[in-house]
């Protein structure tokens, strides 16, 4: 159910029964799939594919650009598949112009203040534990855990 406090982009694709909070903006070419939950004050930027049956905690910002200075304002996407769960305060940016593209497969757990960087490539049924921090350019294979507070780069 929407709200009139979110801000939700005309030119974003918005699935059936998507849920989506207080407070948080959808910006334009934003796909959401069926069954998403997106709680309050969390923001999803341009060019950023959400699929089916995700729940979005608060305080998540999904889609940004890159953290990168080799960025020049390139299109670029973020993809997550479907049965994902990003707990509160997550960030995960696009890609850069290397891949065009940060991959984030399905069945996946983040847990609080998760950062997934450009043109990282997530397979399926991860977990990421509170604080991960993930730098460009990784790659996390099936049933892939990380404990909490691990930087990798």
């Amino acid at each position: 159910m929407n709200n009139n406090m979110s801000v939700i982009s005309k030119k974003a694709q918005i699935g059936k029964n998507v849920s989506i909070g207080p407070y948080s903006i959808i910006e334009d070419n934003v796909i959401i799939g069926d069954n998403t939950k997106i709680d309050s004050h969390t923001i999803i930027k341009e060019y950023t594919e959400v699929g089916s049956n995700c729940n979005i905690f608060s305080h998540c910002v999904i889609g940004e650009i890159p953290q990168d200075k080799k960025y020049n304002g390139e299109k670029s996407k973020l993809v997550i598949g479907n049965n994902n769960t990003i707990r509160e305060f997550c960030t995960l940016n696009r890609g850069t112009e290397e891949s065009g593209i940060t991959k984030i497969g399905n069945n996946c757990l983040f847990m609080a203040y998760v950062h997934v960087a450009h043109d990282c490539y997530l397979k399926n049924d991860i977990i990421l534990a509170n604080g991960v921090q993930l730098g460009g350019h990784v790659t996390i294979d099936n049933y892939g855990i990380i404990g909490g507070m691990t930087p990798v780069h």
